[in-house]
């Protein structure tokens, strides 16, 4: 027993020790909270429907045809609050282009309604089932936004943070049209 003991230590040691070398050499000019990859890119979206924070249903399937973007955050997340304005701005800009939906993680509907009326935006909201979709869209830290071809396929991810010029360049390239769609600036 002391000698499996031992071994178990041993081999974590190696794990840790091997983990201390691939972070210390690890390029410093490599941001990954800007990393758009993600194995969804260039597949069907996965399902995405549930109850919204104003008691409504959202359902991704629906919105076929169109522009859409996933934005993963919480209310409790710095970034995810910086980030707000800039989804304001995009839901502004690109109205009748563009359909943003975010999924509220660990958060409750009443903290993103108080969240909403105070940061802005009028979209809907998921506050239900959002553990499934942090899973199927393999969510790795807050906040990620996945951009949705109106043909239903993830053509992008945005990690870390997304800005409305991103998220308009992105559509443009696709799809051949100005940046701003909604005639803003």
């Amino acid at each position: 027993m002391k000698h499996r003991s031992a071994v178990i230590a041993g081999v974590v040691g190696v794990a840790v020790a091997a983990l201390v070398v691939v972070f210390a050499t690890a390029d410093p000019q490599v941001d990954p909270s800007t990393s758009s990859r993600s194995p969804l890119i260039g597949k069907l979206a996965p399902p995405l429907a549930g109850t919204t924070a104003d008691g409504g249903r959202f359902d991704l399937d629906k919105r076929r045809g169109e522009w859409v973007l996933v934005n993963f955050f919480a209310t409790w997340c710095p970034p995810c609050v910086q980030e707000q304005p800039e989804l304001v701005r995009l839901a502004d800009r690109t109205a009748g282009h563009l359909q943003i939906v975010s999924v509220a993680a660990g958060d409750t509907a009443a903290n993103v309604t108080r969240f909403f009326s105070e940061q802005g935006g009028n979209w809907p909201v998921l506050v239900s089932d959002t553990d499934a979709a942090s899973i199927d869209y393999g969510l790795i830290k807050l906040p990620e936004s996945y951009l949705i071809s109106p043909e239903g396929i993830v053509v992008e991810k945005f990690a870390g943070g997304v800005t409305a010029g991103q998220v308009e360049a992105r559509i443009a390239e696709l799809s051949g049209t100005s940046t701003t769609m909604g005639g803003g600036s």
